[in-house]
Order: structure tokens, then C-alpha cells, then sequence
């Protein structure tokens, strides 16, 4: 399984800075224009409680003091107003099976037209890259990456669901792409999941790029 053991969560505040220096980041990089995309990361584990982005705003100016404190239930539990956003129970989802300690979710144009070049395979095959080895457990480049490709939902339970089920049948797998939406990855805590979108992205843009040449 990709995520091996759990980190001590992060402080509400400290966790709130860094996403939103990271969703800044992301944004820059062309991964989150406009509204795109949402972060989280656990802040406890009994109960359950994530800090998270929340819908609707500018992912180029979200500030700390915009985040929100979710519950369990995908209820806001922080004094700040914002609309949590419709993907909470997806995230909650992948910190509940894959005991991760944050859930970053992008929507770059590489991962978004790939998701949907290789939807009828139901997933993209990675292997042979040396940038492979950045993703955990990885130790060499002849690592095949097994990306599975969801249908995507306006139906957040059911879609929750079908994730579940997905990362059952795909333990060793570091993220999933939903078709025509974007791409969702995790880990033990916000440097991690950071760097598995940062590899996953490279690799997308790569196998994008490279069906370009040959054409």
C-alpha cells in the first residue's frame, strides 16, 4: 500500500498555511486556474477532522484564514463562512482507506485530456521512468505505476463509493484520475502528498508530451 503508517496531524492553523501556500504553488504551475481542484489534510484522527479548501474560491488567492474545519460528516465545524466543497466525501474517503494524512486533488490539462484518452483501459500503465522512484515504496525505475481512470459523478456518495471501491482492487497505487476531471493523490502527510502530484504530474505531462513527437 502506498501510504505505510500515519503521521501525528498537523495543527488547524499550521495545516491551513500550508495549503494555502501550496494551492498558490499548484496554481502557478497552471494545476488549479480558477476554482479547480481542493486540498485537505487531517488535523485528527479521533474524531476525524480535516482542514480543507473550500469551494468556490480563486485557488490563486486562497489565504489560511479561508480554510475550513470539516468534520467526519462533511460538515464545517470552523467559525469561518465557506461552503465546503462538493469533493469532501471524496477526501475522506482516501484519508479513511488509506490512512492518509493529506489529499491533494488537480486539474491540469495534461491529466485532464489523458483521463480521457485512456478511459476506455479503465487506466494508464507508468513504467521506466527514473522519476517513478519519487513516489513512496518506489525503488527503481522499472516500477510499473498502475493509474486507474474513474468515471466521474455529480454524485458525490456513489462516487465515493466506486473509490473505495477502486483503491481495494489498486493497493499499491499512489493516485487515480477521474476522466474529463482531474487527478487525486495523497500521503502521510501534505510534503508527501505534495510530491506524489508533483511526480504523478511530471509523468502525465511526459507520456502527453511524447504521444505529441510520435504523431
Amino acid at each position: 500500500m502506498s501510504t505505510t503508517s500515519a503521521q501525528v496531524p498537523l495543527s488547524f492553523a499550521n495545516a491551513s498555511e500550508l495549503l494555502a501556500n501550496i494551492a498558490k504553488g499548484f496554481h502557478a504551475r497552471g494545476w488549479l486556474l480558477g476554482t479547480s481542484g481542493n486540498l485537505s489534510a487531517v488535523v485528527s484522527r479521533e474524531p476525524l477532522c480535516l482542514a480543507m479548501s473550500p469551494s468556490g474560491v480563486d485557488k490563486g488567492e486562497l489565504t489560511a484564514a479561508k480554510i475550513l474545519l470539516i468534520d467526519q460528516h462533511a460538515q464545517v465545524l470552523s467559525e469561518h463562512s465557506g461552503k465546503p466543497s462538493d469533493e469532501t466525501l471524496l477526501h475522506l474517503q482516501i484519508v479513511k482507506d488509506r490512512q492518509a494524512g493529506a489529499v491533494l486533488h488537480t486539474h491540469s490539462v495534461w491529466n485532464t485530456i489523458l483521463s480521457d484518452l485512456y478511459a476506455t483501459q479503465r487506466g494508464i500503465s507508468i513504467e521506466g521512468y527514473e522519476m517513478l522512484k519519487g513516489l513512496d515504496g518506489v525503488r527503481t525505475h522499472e516500477h510499473r505505476e498502475w493509474l486507474p481512470i474513474i468515471d466521474n459523478s455529480q454524485d458525490m456518495t456513489l462516487l465515493a463509493n466506486t473509490i473505495g471501491k477502486t483503491l481495494s482492487r489498486n493497493p499499491n497505487a499512489h493516485g487515480f484520475l477521474l476522466q474529463r476531471h482531474g487527478l487525486y493523490s495523497w500521503g502521510v502527510d501534505l510534503q508527501q502528498a505534495k510530491r506524489h502530484i508533483e511526480i504523478l504530474e511530471f509523468l502525465l505531462e511526459t507520456l502527453g508530451r511524447t504521444l505529441e513527437v510520435k504523431r
